[in-house]
């Protein structure tokens, strides 16, 4: 590519980009700006006066420190969970020759025709039944072993049925089982699809609201996008520079495993046949 051609799609890409950016920096910067000029038009890229006291508001108003540790170790949990569950199921589909296997296979792609709407009433009734309503436990399980994990299954199937035969013949000529064969040999080697699960998991745990509003009561145990909700003044209305200010710092966690694990994330899905 020749440079005057750089120039014009570096050019081109960062006019396309202004409308995906734009959104979060006017967030951004906007929970540094009076209420009045959170509106003011034309928008400004910048505040006139930085202030400082929605983020103060935010941990005065709420305990959003421990909401936000509670958003984050179930993410954790989640992720981790999904992508060992995820691994085991893709490697015993992709690998494991057995009866009823593509039969099996296709009842369990079937759990991404389902949306979430549809089995949370009986979901519920069924943790109420044990008496894990208003914990962590419903955010946590549902993921990891419900329909969410089913496009995390796929993507590390698609990935183990690249892999060459012949690495798991030469594994067995070691006198490597099954599982050793699964845990020394395809498992570091699918370390691109595992950052692709991973992302997407964290990112899909981190923003669920309509579960959170269902399972939990307690404000002590929301999650972010459910404490954002509650940011409002006497009356109701929405407190917009609190609410941007609290948004900004749920926004960051997201924005930081991104940029870190971009690499994997594309790579991964490049190894699944997802790619366009």
């Amino acid at each position: 590519m020749s440079s005057r051609t750089r120039v014009l799609v570096y050019g081109l890409l960062s006019v396309l980009c202004v409308p995906f950016v734009f959104p979060t920096w006017w967030m951004v910067t906007s929970s540094f700006k009076s209420t009045s000029e959170i509106f003011a038009y034309p928008p400004r890229l910048l505040p006139s006066e930085w202030h400082f006291g929605a983020y103060r508001e935010v941990f005065r108003l709420q305990p959003f420190a421990e909401q936000y540790w509670n958003s984050l170790y179930i993410a954790a949990i989640v992720t981790v969970g999904t992508m060992a569950v995820a691994s085991l199921a893709g490697y015993a589909f992709a690998r494991i020759r057995f009866p009823g296997q593509n039969a099996l296979f296709v009842v369990v792609l079937t759990g991404l025709l389902i949306p979430s709407e549809v089995t949370i009433v009986p979901l519920f009734q069924l943790f109420n039944r044990f008496g894990l309503i208003d914990t962590h436990w419903p955010l946590i399980l549902v993921p990891i072993f419900g329909a969410p994990s089913v496009l995390a299954t796929f993507i590390m199937r698609q990935f183990f049925v690249t892999l060459p035969k012949e690495l798991e013949e030469a594994a067995r000529v070691d006198g490597l089982g099954r599982f050793a064969t699964f845990r020394l040999i395809a498992l570091p080697l699918a370390r691109p699809a595992l950052g692709a699960v991973g992302i997407f998991t964290f990112l899909n745990s981190w923003n669920l609201f309509l579960e959170p509003v269902v399972y939990l009561s307690s404000k002590d145990k929301y999650t972010l996008p459910q404490a954002l909700t509650q940011y409002v003044d006497a009356y109701g209305g929405p407190m917009w520079d609190v609410q941007l200010a609290a948004a900004s710092l749920t926004a960051l966690p997201v924005l930081v495993v991104f940029v870190i694990a971009q690499r994997q994330f594309v790579e991964g899905l490049a190894h699944t046949g997802l790619k366009g």
